[in-house]
């Protein structure tokens, strides 16, 4: 029999949009002779829906509009282990649930808990190290207390006066980078070049959380490594971030106006080796399972310096995430059948 896949996307979260592609290219992709699928939309107000109608919708943002949408929640009776339907109090069991969520309340291990409280089985890493992960400061003390190398950061709440602030970075060198503690697609990062841009650098990461922090520049450029697994991992090719100028922000993320993506990146093979081997070393040290891609830099003096890890990375079919393993010859169908079942088989 078909085992029921359950494909969440939406979310009460910066990330909604980014979240409508990434799931319309996981259905059109997922193989339907193998799985049953349920579509789950989670509209902004966090509210969920079981959709039933045009996947081009989804991408769009006109799913809601669907008479087909029916109210649901997700029961937390475990012998349920599934859903229910508000309007008539149908239970539907899942096997399994794909949560093509990016940021807040779908990423950070809020949605991941509940699934574990209600007995469900789902795609990637489990509630702790998602929650970790999304942690921007914690993951990097994390991987710092494993001997690894990590930017310089302070943290900071919304309690802490300008001065304060001021005062605890003052030996950091520019340009900096303030940042939000927990959100994606580097919605409001600033890279700041002097102190007299700090106190809107700092309004504007506040925006997104009542935590920010603050982190030196490396002097290097981005890579990235799409990692497969729960104990047996696989780990795609390198990628790098060619930039002109700035970072690599949530516009250049999904425009690549005025930056490059080189796969693989431009490095030996033995420095590449090198970058897979710390990416899988971040992976284990996280307790991530299932999918994450590691993000790091690569200095002028060769070292390796972690950034972060995303734990629902970008998930359409040029995706960086999906891009890496397609370079060691693991299509983005297969990518999404392994993905569910290291799902099924924790």
């Amino acid at each position: 029999m078909k085992k029921k896949v359950a494909i969440i996307f939406g979310g009460c979260s910066s990330e909604y949009e980014v979240s409508l592609v990434s799931a319309t290219s996981v259905i059109r992709n997922i193989n339907k002779n193998k799985y049953d699928v349920m579509m789950i939309g989670i509209t902004k107000n966090g509210d969920y829906y079981l959709y039933n109608g045009d996947i081009d919708k989804i991408e769009k943002d006109e799913w809601l509009e669907s008479e087909t949408c029916k109210r649901i929640i997700i029961s937390t009776n475990r012998s349920d282990r599934g859903i229910i339907v508000l309007e008539t109090n149908e239970i539907i069991s899942l096997d399994i649930v794909f949560p093509v969520l990016h940021g807040k309340n779908g990423e950070d291990g809020r949605l991941q808990g509940l699934l574990e409280l209600a007995g469900i089985k789902y795609v990637g890493c489990d509630m702790t190290s998602s929650a970790i992960c999304m942690d921007k400061y914690l993951a990097h003390e994390l991987v710092s207390s494993s001997g690894l190398l990590s930017p310089i950061s302070y943290l900071f709440d919304k309690n802490d006066d300008y001065k304060k602030i001021e005062n605890k970075i003052a030996l950091l060198n520019y340009p900096l980078f303030v940042k939000p503690l927990k959100a994606g697609s580097s919605f409001g990062i600033t890279k700041i070049s002097s102190i007299k841009d700090l106190k809107q650098a700092i309004s504007k990461a506040f925006q997104y959380d009542d935590k920010i922090i603050i982190e030196e520049n490396i002097d290097g450029f981005e890579v990235g490594c799409a990692v497969l697994g729960n104990n047996d991992l696989i780990i795609g090719e390198v990628d790098e971030i060619e930039l002109e100028d700035g970072f690599f922000d949530y516009f250049e993320k999904y425009n690549l106006k005025t930056s490059k993506i080189h796969l693989p990146a431009r490095i030996s093979k033995e420095e590449r080796n090198k970058i897979k081997e710390t990416a899988l070393e971040i992976y284990k040290t996280l307790g991530c399972s299932g999918f994450a891609r590691v993000d790091m830099f690569y200095t002028k003096d060769k070292k390796i310096v972690f950034n972060e890890v995303n734990t629902i990375p970008g998930c359409t079919s040029h995706s960086r995430y999906p891009s890496m393993l397609k370079e060691i010859g693991i299509t983005f169908e297969e990518v999404i059948d392994r993905l569910i079942e290291l799902g099924l088989e924790r």
